[in-house]
């Protein structure tokens, strides 16, 4: 018997093809596969770009929370207030960024942790409108079909 995407030969007993992973005499979840392996690169690359979306921000205010101090130089109470809260906001982008470009990587490079860490990020992203909930509901439908949690276990075991 040989697989019918690679024609690779295969063993009686085989529930998978060894080389490219379709599953044997189940077309439900060949259809499954290749939408993981069509959409897996992409969403890699998607989270990345958010990240360095957040990136951006970020480096702004950390910038303008380090010249805060000029632009408040005569209101002395909240000349050590507001450089702080533009610090916590910057910070709190860099992490946000820092976990998108991780995850990207993550996927791209077919990590066995990714796939947990871009369901979850991809939960917390349907909260930030417009992008990042594109970005969550993409990243849902591509992880959450029935077949496609043991094919990246079976991706990330063969990278």
């Amino acid at each position: 018997m040989f697989c019918n995407r690679c024609g690779t030969e295969l063993q009686a007993d085989f529930a998978v093809c060894p080389h490219c992973g379709k599953r044997i005499g189940d077309p439900v979840s060949a259809v499954a596969q290749t939408r993981l392996r069509r959409h897996l690169h992409i969403l890699g690359t998607l989270w990345i770009a958010l990240g360095i979306l957040f990136a951006i921000p970020a480096a702004g205010l950390f910038i303008f929370g380090s010249s805060a101090h000029i632009i408040l130089h005569r209101q002395e109470q909240w000349a050590g207030l507001f450089p702080l809260l533009l610090y916590l906001a910057g910070g709190t982008l860099l992490i946000l960024a820092g976990g998108g470009i991780c995850v990207g990587l993550g996927l791209i490079e077919h990590a066995p942790w990714a796939r947990i860490v871009a369901i979850i990020l991809g939960v917390l992203a349907l909260f930030h409108p417009p992008f990042g909930t594109a970005l969550g509901i993409y990243t849902l439908w591509v992880f959450l079909a029935d077949e496609n949690g043991s094919e990246y276990e079976y991706l990330a075991r063969s990278s």
